[in-house]
């Protein structure tokens, strides 16, 4: 048995297809293929049930997976260990980021390319995805920390989260839409709340970002509030798409954003009147914190580029948190 045969086996079931598998380890399929039979054979057990579309473990491969974990987990220790001694860091380091946010506000191209500069030794795995699957994947495992657009005020159980961008969400329209002049009719109005009230959006098409994102989160929680359920007639991943679809007057968009921003495509950003629904993004990571050096040095670069002053703060989990958007 071979430390490269585990290092396969564990792959496919991480990524439940042989093709994904080779191309994260970089090998042809056929090789990977070849020496998770070969274990198989050695340990005379099937490991993996490979008749349905995407690969799953059997119950012995199940039985046998936390042993090759630990196997493996055994040798990168002992790798880190004498890595230590002449300050070489190595290992894998997975990133989630909610989707849109990747080209936006936080430069993530730049931060992953300083980072490898520094610590060419180091792997960096990029997902781009919704927030309720990449809090679950931290959960799992399968992601070392995350940036995430929170749909409650709290973490959920098992996860520690910064609050590294809150921002009032607007109500985004093409120039002549009837939003604008109800808006400037209740502002002469000396008993009317400024800015747009929620009731407002009851009967008009909006355009959000999909379910499971932060973004639409918070507006489907400040909707119910106001007592009714928003109606999305188009959904984009990109806050830049979503701004395009207002501009060619297909309903209100609903995004941080302020009158410069948008002004270029012939929008008008209104704020929304109290209580303002905001859009926030949270770093979030496991509350027993990322497991190597390379994902807690990853950390600490997270924290300083997105959070200066903090990042001396503890990333083991030791000392628990609630930020709750301050």
């Amino acid at each position: 048995m071979e430390l490269r045969q585990l290092r396969y086996f564990l792959t496919v079931v991480e990524e439940a297809n042989f093709t994904r598998a080779a191309a994260r380890l970089h090998v042809a399929q056929p090789g990977v293929s070849a020496q998770v039979r070969q274990l198989e054979r050695e340990l005379g057990q099937r490991l993996l049930d490979r008749s349905g579309r995407t690969v799953t473990v059997t119950e012995a491969g199940a039985a046998v997976l936390p042993y090759a974990r630990a196997a493996l987990a055994a040798v990168e220790g002992m790798r880190q260990t004498a890595d230590e001694f002449t300050g070489l860091l190595r290992g894998r380091v997975t990133l989630g980021v909610v989707s849109g946010s990747a080209t936006g506000m936080f430069g993530v191209a730049e931060l992953l390319a300083d980072f490898h500069d520094d610590h060419p030794h180091v792997e960096i795995a990029l997902t781009e995805d919704t927030s309720e699957r990449m809090l679950a994947a931290l959960r799992a495992g399968e992601l070392d920390v995350a940036l995430v657009g929170p749909t409650t005020d709290a973490p959920p159980q098992g996860i520690l989260w910064d609050i590294v961008v809150d921002e009032p969400l607007a109500a985004v329209v093409a120039e002549g839409d009837p939003l604008i002049a109800y808006v400037e009719e209740r502002a002469g109005l000396a008993e009317a709340a400024p800015g747009v009230p929620l009731a407002a959006l009851a009967e008009r098409p909006l355009i959000s970002l999909p379910r499971g994102t932060g973004l639409r989160a918070a507006l489907e929680r400040a909707c119910a509030q106001a007592g009714f359920a928003p109606r999305v007639a188009f959904e984009a991943a990109a806050p830049d798409l979503v701004a395009q679809l207002a501009a060619r007057g297909l309903g209100v968009a609903v995004f941080p954003a302020t009158e410069a921003e948008v002004a270029e495509l012939g929008l008008r950003a209104l704020p929304f009147a109290e209580p303002v629904p905001r859009g926030r993004i949270a770093l979030a990571r496991r509350a027993d914190g990322p497991q190597g050096p390379a994902a807690h040095a990853f950390l600490t670069r997270l924290q300083e580029a997105l959070m200066p002053g903090a990042a001396d703060a503890s990333t083991s989990g030791a000392k628990e948190r609630d930020h709750k958007g301050s």
